[in-house]
């Protein structure tokens, strides 16, 4: 089956989208994505996630307007389009056509939106838990990009793979100042004693849409919620850990490494989270 893409403001078929080879997404890897999850042809926090596309295009591109990007009802004809109702929906900016001359032309970006079939984390993994590995690379304070999502995703996608050849779900990140950071794709919460606590945003690591309603949904449940540097100890003596990303929504984490989180249990506080931040997507995304 041919796919439908949404590039530049128009839907065309996947053989009659074309990019320069002169965009700078091409030649230097100037651009941003997001991925966004999709239930019942509806993308659950879609504004959110537009909002800091357009915060990290305004500090790393070029000013972009919440009317250049596609708006709710063409990623819903995007889905319709490719006959899907749950959808992993990417969205990728880049920086368009590095020959344009900079004192006549305006900045023209790349705009383009695909939809493909959602392929849920296993049912099992939320049950049991997962285990992850500490990654070899560190984040750098100082690096211009940390805390976006660039597509220079390289260093996150090697980190990832040495997790998978460990039989391991993610790669965790610490800072050169060996400060916890994040996971190649996800942001990371730990339970101690009953508080929750997430790296702060100047870790630096990315403001997650999931992080952000973790952070949310653990305030109306009366769960104490911290933003605070932590070390490898804390990791390693927590009583939870969770991952959290748009596809795999929180993630309870069992094993780190050869190190058991909690005797190897999924935690309460995780359960309590993921069938709350369920309910939330279930309530936006209902088929109205």
């Amino acid at each position: 089956m041919t796919q439908t893409v949404y590039l530049n403001g128009q839907f065309l078929s996947e053989a009659d989208a074309k990019v320069s080879i002169h965009d700078g997404g091409w030649l230097h890897g100037a651009g941003l994505f997001e991925t966004m999850r999709a239930e019942n042809a509806r993308v659950f926090r879609f504004d959110r996630h537009l909002e800091r596309l357009c915060n990290s295009a305004r500090k790393l591109l070029t000013p972009l307007e919440r009317d250049g990007l596609p708006s709710t009802s063409a990623i819903r004809e995007l889905m319709h389009r490719n006959d899907l109702r749950s959808a992993r929906v990417r969205l990728t900016v880049t920086a368009g056509s590095m020959h344009a001359d900079p004192e006549t032309d305006a900045p023209m970006l790349t705009v383009c939106a695909t939809a493909s079939r959602l392929f849920p984390y296993p049912r099992d993994l939320y049950e049991k838990g997962a285990h992850v590995m500490i990654c070899e690379f560190r984040t750098s304070p100082s690096d211009p990009v940390a805390g976006h999502k660039t597509t220079g995703y390289l260093p996150r996608l090697l980190g990832l793979r040495e997790a998978q050849r460990a039989e391991c779900l993610e790669a965790v990140w610490f800072t050169t100042a060996n400060r916890l950071a994040e996971g190649s794709i996800s942001n990371v919460f730990v339970v101690r004693k009953g508080v929750l606590k997430t790296p702060p945003l100047d870790t630096p690591v990315l403001p997650g849409i999931v992080r952000k309603e973790v952070l949310d949904i653990a305030r109306a449940l009366n769960v104490e919620a911290q933003e605070a540097p932590i070390t490898i100890d804390e990791l390693l003596d927590a009583d939870e850990v969770l991952l959290t990303n748009t596809m795999m929504q929180i993630m309870p984490v069992v094993r780190i490494e050869r190190h058991d989180i909690a005797e190897g249990r999924v935690g309460p506080i995780a359960k309590k989270l993921l069938e709350e931040y369920r309910n939330r997507v279930k309530k936006e995304c209902s088929d109205k």
